[in-house]
C-alpha cells in the first residue's frame, strides 16, 4: 500500500466512507486537531521512558488508553452525519477519565494558585496536549452548531480529557520530580 495517493493535491480529502470535503472543513479541522493532541500525548508518554516512579506503568497504560480512544474520537468526527459510526464513544469512556482524575487528584498537593505549564518534559508535553484538546473541543462545538451531527459525547469527552491531561501533568510532575511553577502575579 502506498502512503501517498495524490487525491488531496487539489485541497480536498476523504471522510470515512469516501465523501470528499475541503481540507479546511470543520470536520477535518476537528479530527485533525484530535490527531495533533494524540501525537502530543504520545510525546508525553515517550518522555516517561527513562524515568522511574511508583505507579509509572499505570500512568503509561492510562495515556495509551487515552490515545486509543482519542483516535476513535477522530474517526467519529470523520464520519459523515448520514453514515454509521464504526466505533462510537460511550459515556463509560468519560466516566473512566473522571475516575482517573479523582484518583490522581487525591495524591496531589492542593492547588492554591494558577500554575504555568512546565516541569518534567512529560508534564510539559501533557500541558501542550491539554491546550490542543481544548482547541479540538472548540472546533467540535463549532461543527455541532453548523451541521446536524450527534457529537455531544465527543464534546463532553474532549472537555473531560483536557481536565484529565491537566491533572496527569501535575501528577507526572510530582512523581517524576518536575517543578510546578506558580503564576507570578507581580508583573
Amino acid at each position: 500500500m502506498r502512503i501517498y495517493t495524490r487525491s488531496g493535491d487539489k485541497g480536498t480529502t476523504s471522510l470515512i466512507y469516501g465523501q470528499r470535503v475541503k481540507k479546511h472543513d470543520l470536520r477535518v479541522e476537528a479530527y485533525g486537531t484530535c490527531d495533533e493532541a494524540n501525537s502530543m500525548v504520545g510525546m508525553g508518554r515517550s518522555h516517561l521512558a527513562d524515568v522511574s516512579f511508583e505507579g509509572k506503568d499505570q500512568v503509561v497504560e492510562s495515556l495509551h488508553r487515552v490515545q486509543t480512544i482519542l483516535f476513535h474520537v477522530g474517526a467519529e468526527l470523520a464520519t459523515p452525519a448520514d453514515k454509521e459510526v464504526m466505533w462510537k464513544l460511550k459515556k463509560e469512556h468519560i466516566e473512566e477519565l473522571e475516575k482517573q482524575i479523582d484518583a490522581w487528584d487525591e495524591e496531589l498537593a492542593e492547588l492554591k494558585n494558577f500554575i504555568l505549564p512546565s516541569g518534567h518534559p512529560s508534564a510539559a508535553a501533557l500541558h501542550v496536549a491539554r491546550t490542543i484538546v481544548r482547541r479540538a473541543e472548540r472546533t467540535a462545538v463549532a461543527l455541532r452548531e453548523t451541521e446536524e451531527v450527534e457529537i455531544d459525547l465527543v464534546v463532553s469527552y474532549l472537555n473531560r480529557l483536557s481536565d484529565y491531561l491537566f491533572v496527569a501533568a501535575r501528577y507526572v510532575n510530582q512523581k517524576a520530580g518536575g517543578e510546578e511553577l506558580p503564576l507570578n502575579t507581580d508583573v
